[in-house]
């Protein structure tokens, strides 16, 4: 009987997991590997520059941002004598994708 009152419960709770995952919209989260110039930024630009990309919801705008972010840091990786690694991709593109941005 306690195995399976466990079961059920487990089951329900999964359950519920995927109903509030589903609740939530998808949100950009900015790492070291997905954020160009990470490195170089403080962790209170880091902050600022994921909650700028999680703003927007053009895709115009959002390219423009990023394109300003880039040459930003390409400008402060210059100063401090960094090489940058090109840009993968445009997150901006990602967004799209995902219906994020219009």
């Amino acid at each position: 009987m306690k195995r399976i009152v466990t079961t059920i419960v487990c089951t329900l709770a999964l359950a519920m997991s995927f109903v509030v995952a589903d609740a939530q919209p998808w949100r950009w989260q900015g790492t070291q590997q997905n954020t160009y110039g990470w490195q170089l930024m403080t962790p209170q630009e880091r902050i600022e520059h994921q909650a700028k990309m999680r703003s927007f919801t053009d895709y115009a705008a959002c390219t423009e941002y990023v394109n300003q972010h880039h040459q930003q840091m390409a400008e402060r990786a210059k100063e401090k004598g960094y090489t940058l690694p090109l840009a993968r991709r445009n997150p901006c593109d990602m967004l799209k994708a995902r219906g994020v941005l219009k």
